[in-house]
């Protein structure tokens, strides 16, 4: 029987040193911390995981060896600034280090964001500017909770958890609350103390008035219906997963996740030969282009300000991913320390991927063809107004690429019907979508083919016209190795088709080349936030589309450890300063992409997929083409469309 959108299951669970925390261990971390007269029951929990081994340690653990099992929580208080990291040794059953960071600030919680809200609404001061723009009804006005960035204009509030607010207002409870911004209201408070401490009330518009809804049960002349296309797997999946190990074709990988990052790669290997230690998403910031009112503070990083792990959804079979599909949950601590579960967090499913390769000898009229199969593991979060489908894929020629597809809904603020000001376009009258970017930053732990990687330039330049250019056709590519941490601070250049390639100088190919794979920056961005602002400071890492640093397991974050109202002195610009030699040794590649996004009315009520990302390809990693041992296939389910029927190809 055919498989259509179904589930299948793995009966086994297994352990092993990177998977992630999993519910007891997390219960085990909050009695530890809490049994310790350092933190006792007040102790309030930001993000835990596990401590990952040493990659070489890890790769010499014998069948049967275990290694300590340890765990970062970091925990911070109600009634005091600042963080501590301690590290517990879920092994020993007790703490093993405790690190304070006093001018820290936590990232801020999901279990926060109601508590936000309802502390604003009930403010009196809020509720008299909502009355005079005309709401009654505080039941729908909706605040948005905004980590309020490191301004000026917050003068003596550097020992507070500060939360911002933007404001909208629904017509009725189910209403598309972003088609009613309230412009020029805006709250900033603190979380900690729950405290109001201003409120700013400005150039007010018009409340935009006309409802535009998305919802299915608001859509009165739906589209006729497409009629069914399943994808059947009539014999199963052709991967296998056992608890967090994953395995399909000649690929190898394990599966992790955490609240911070949510969805990472490890052990990344083909056929046996590593090539990634660690591969994940470690930060993503959405600038907002507008210094008009209180938009210029609208430069948040989603992942180390929020956790996107947190914000995960749990995915529905049949909807998110198609086919025959594995789930894995995710499993995180809640601010007070008690498991959050999310099922369904993580979607592993095989997809066709096209033409793999072709050719017909036209002489003799023989043709040979095979199709590629790409294995797609994912996640989405919902970050407010904003969804985001994380993505990795692995292929059938041994590419690998992550995609980024952000959707949801434009975040919207109002104007005067048909002046939406130079920053913003209008999407419907009286609502505007102000230009921003989207800049995501990947981090990958490489070990291509072993230990001892570098990293090397390549660029393509025309040959001058001259003797040695007769015709004026020769061009050439040259590749940089990049000896330094300061010498690897580059960006993609399409005038010179610019990729980066990590090689392994100590293996070699066929030819006498070193192996290696190259890095396509195919979505690169040029931020638009000045380096030297407030904002630009903090996300200075966005000033290059790719850094390279030495492996530091201290430094995992291009924000820092504590991205909430940070400074921009920690991360890889403070990283790289110590301009370590990168050749032959074990290092970290940060690649920055994203979306440049001028909106668009089609962008609203709800936004279109929009994607972006990059692609790895081996280059010279193999010998031959590695899919030319493809056995040739033919699918038998494809057929002919005929007037009620359907012919097989068979």
């Amino acid at each position: 029987m055919g498989h259509s959108s179904c589930q299948s299951s793995s009966n086994e669970t297994f352990s092993y040193p990177l998977d992630p925390l999993n519910p007891d261990e997390i219960r085990a971390v909050v009695r530890i911390v809490k049994s310790d007269a350092r933190f006792g029951e007040h102790a309030l929990f930001e993000t835990m995981m596990i401590v990952e081994p040493d990659p070489e340690i890890l790769r010499a653990l014998a069948p049967g060896e275990s290694l300590p099992r340890l765990a970062h929580v970091n925990v911070f208080f109600n009634n005091k600034p600042g963080v501590t990291r301690v590290t517990v040794s879920l092994t020993a059953d007790k703490i093993v280090d405790v690190r304070a960071f006093p001018d820290a600030q936590p990232m801020l919680q999901l279990e926060q964001f109601d508590a936000f809200e309802d502390l604003v609404k009930a403010d009196p001061g809020f509720i008299d500017a909502c009355h005079k723009r005309g709401i009654t009804d505080m039941s729908l006005v909706c605040v948005d909770p905004w980590s309020p960035g490191l301004f000026a204009d917050f003068p003596g509030t550097e020992d507070r958890l500060l939360c911002n607010a933007f404001v909208w207002v629904r017509a009725f409870p189910d209403d598309n609350f972003y088609a009613h911004p309230v412009e020029g209201l805006n709250v900033l408070a603190d979380l900690r103390t729950g405290e109001v401490l201003r409120i700013e009330d400005r150039n007010p518009v018009p409340i935009p008035s006309t409802c535009i809804n998305y919802e299915a049960q608001f859509i009165k002349e739906p589209r006729q219906p497409f009629k069914p296309l399943n994808i059947v797997q009539p014999e199963g999946v052709s991967f296998s997963l056992k608890g967090h190990e994953l395995e399909w074709d000649l690929w190898k990988v394990r599966i992790g996740f955490n609240a911070r990052e949510a969805l990472t790669l490890h052990d990344i290997s083909y056929n046996g030969r590593p090539l990634i230690n660690r591969a994940s998403i470690v930060e993503m910031v959405v600038p907002y282009g507008s210094p008009d009112n209180s938009h210029f503070k609208k430069h948040v990083f989603d992942i180390g300000e929020y956790g996107v792990g947190k914000l995960a959804n749990s995915l529905e079979l049949g909807c998110d991913c198609l086919g025959v599909i594995e789930y894995l949950d995710g499993h995180m601590n809640t601010m007070s320390g008690e498991v959050m579960t999310i099922k369904n967090a993580i979607c592993i499913h095989e997809e066709d991927n096209g033409l793999l390769w072709k050719h017909t000898d036209f002489r003799t009229n023989h043709c040979e063809s095979r199709r590629g199969r790409k294995l797609v593991i994912s996640c989405v979060a919902t970050v407010a107004n904003y969804d985001y489908s994380f993505n990795w894929y692995l292929f059938t020629d041994g590419n690998i690429e992550f995609e980024a597809k952000a959707t949801g809904i434009i975040n919207t603020n109002g104007c005067e019907p048909g002046q939406p000001g130079k920053y913003a376009n209008e999407v419907s009258p009286g609502v505007a979508g102000q230009i921003h970017q989207h800049i995501f930053c990947a981090r990958m732990d490489m070990a291509l083919d072993g230990p001892g990687n570098s990293v090397t330039e390549v660029n393509t330049y025309a040959e001058p016209q001259g003797p040695t250019n007769p015709y004026g056709n020769a061009f050439y590519a040259e590749e940089t190795v990049l000896k330094s941490e300061l010498e690897a601070c580059r960006k993609a250049n399409q005038d010179t088709h610019r990729f980066w390639k990590v090689i392994n100088p100590n293996k070699q190919n066929s030819v006498g080349k070193p192996t290696a794979y190259k890095i396509l920056p195919t979505h690169p961005v040029t931020p638009m936030v000045h380096p030297d602002s407030p904002s630009g400071k903090r996300a200075n890492y966005n000033q290059n589309h790719l850094w390279v640093t030495a492996r530091d397991p201290e430094q995992r974050f291009p924000t820092g450890e504590f991205a909430n109202r940070s400074d921009g002195t920690d991360g890889l610009s403070s990283f790289v300063l110590k301009n370590r030699p990168l050749v032959n040794t074990n290092l970290v590649v940060w690649h920055t992409f994203g979306i440049n996004h001028i909106v668009r009315t089609e962008d609203f009520p709800v936004q279109p997929v929009v994607t972006c990302g990059f692609m790895m390809m081996p280059t010279g990693f193999f010998n031959v083409n590695p899919g030319i041992d493809l056995a040739p296939a033919k699918n038998t389910a494809s057929c002919l469309a005929k007037a009620g029927c359907c012919e097989s190809a068979q």
